[in-house]
C-alpha cells in the first residue's frame, strides 16, 4: 500500500500530461472542423495528398512529399551524423584539451533548432552565405549559388546543416562509451598484431553497441518530428515549391495556416507521427538488440 501512495504522483502525471493528450489527439482526428464525426477520413485526407506523397516526383527535382522528405532526412543525416560523431569521439579520445572542443561541437545541440534555421539563411545565402562562396572559391559554379533558393538544393541543404545541429549528440554519447571500455581490450590486440581498422571493427564498434543504439534511436526520433529548423530557414510551405516541406509543417499548416483550419487533419498527422515514431523505436530496438 505505500508503494501505491509513492507510485501514484508520477502515474497521475503520465496520465495527465501523456496519455490523456495522445488520447484526446486520436479523439480528434477523427472529427472534422465542424464536429462531425468522420471516422478514419482525415487519415485518407492526409496520406491521399500529394503533399504527403507525391510518387511520380522521381527523379524530378522536390517537391516528393512530406513523408518522403522525412524519410530522405533520415537516410543522410542518420549515418552522417552517427559515423561523424564516433569518428571524432575515436580522434579526440586521447587529445589534450579535447574537453574544449567537445564543448564547440555540442554548443550546436544546444541551439534552438529555431536559430540554427536562421543561420541556415545566412549560411546558404547567395551572396554572403559561406557555403556558396567556397563553392565559387574551388571553382564549381553550379554550387555556388543560393541554396535555400532552389528547390534541388534545398532540402539537401537543410539536412547537412542540421548535421553540425545534432552530431555533437553522437559525440558525447560515443564519447562517454569509449571510457567505459578498458584498455586491457585494444592493449591485447595490438600485442596479437591486430590492424587499426580490424581493432575498430572486432573490439570497439561492437562494445559500443549499447550506444549505437542510443544515438539511433534518438536520432531517428528527432529527423521525424523535425520542425523548427525548416520553418526557420524557410516557411510554413517548405521554402520554394515546398522542396524542404516535413510532417511537421503539414500538420502545422492544417491547424494555423489553412482557413478554415482543419485541426482534424492536424490530429491526424500528429497520430500518424506518433506511430511512425514508435514503429522506428521498436523496429530499430529489435534489430540491434539481435546482432
Amino acid at each position: 500500500m505505500l508503494r501505491l501512495v509513492f507510485f501514484a504522483p508520477a502515474l497521475l502525471l503520465v496520465l495527465l500530461f501523456v496519455a490523456y493528450p495522445v488520447f484526446a489527439t486520436i479523439g480528434v482526428s477523427l472529427f472534422s472542423s465542424d464536429g462531425s464525426f468522420v471516422g478514419f477520413g482525415n487519415y485518407g485526407t492526409v496520406l491521399g495528398s500529394p503533399d504527403t506523397a507525391n510518387l511520380n516526383g522521381f527523379p524530378k527535382p522536390p517537391p516528393y512529399g512530406t513523408l518522403i522528405h522525412n524519410a530522405i532526412w533520415i537516410g543522410i543525416h542518420l549515418p552522417l551524423s552517427l559515423f561523424l560523431g564516433l569518428w571524432l569521439a575515436l580522434v579526440l579520445r586521447d587529445v589534450k584539451g579535447a574537453s574544449w572542443i567537445k564543448t564547440a561541437i555540442f554548443i550546436g545541440m544546444v541551439t534552438p533548432l529555431i536559430v540554427g534555421g536562421i543561420l541556415m539563411l545566412y549560411l546558404y545565402d547567395g551572396n554572403i552565405g559561406v557555403v556558396p562562396s567556397f563553392f565559387n572559391l574551388i571553382g564549381v559554379q553550379s554550387l555556388a549559388t543560393g541554396w535555400l533558393q532552389h528547390p534541388v538544393t534545398l532540402l539537401f541543404g537543410l539536412i547537412f546543416g542540421s548535421v553540425w545541429l545534432w552530431t555533437g549528440f553522437s559525440l558525447i554519447v560515443y564519447s562517454a562509451g569509449l571510457t567505459t571500455i578498458p584498455k586491457d581490450y585494444w592493449e591485447a590486440a595490438k600485442v596479437d598484431g591486430t590492424s587499426t581498422f580490424r581493432m575498430f571493427t572486432r573490439v570497439t564498434f561492437p562494445l559500443l553497441k549499447p550506444m549505437t543504439i542510443v544515438v539511433i534511436t534518438m536520432t531517428i526520433l528527432w529527423e521525424l518530428k523535425i520542425f523548427d529548423l525548416v520553418f526557420g530557414a524557410t516557411n510554413p510551405q517548405g521554402g520554394v515549391g515546398g522542396a524542404a516541406d516535413v510532417l511537421g509543417l503539414q500538420m502545422y499548416r492544417y491547424a494555423f495556416v489553412q482557413l478554415p483550419a482543419n485541426v482534424g487533419a492536424a490530429a491526424a498527422v500528429a497520430t500518424f507521427l506518433s506511430i511512425l515514431t514508435m514503429v522506428a523505436t521498436v523496429a530499430t530496438l529489435r534489430y540491434m538488440v539481435k546482432r
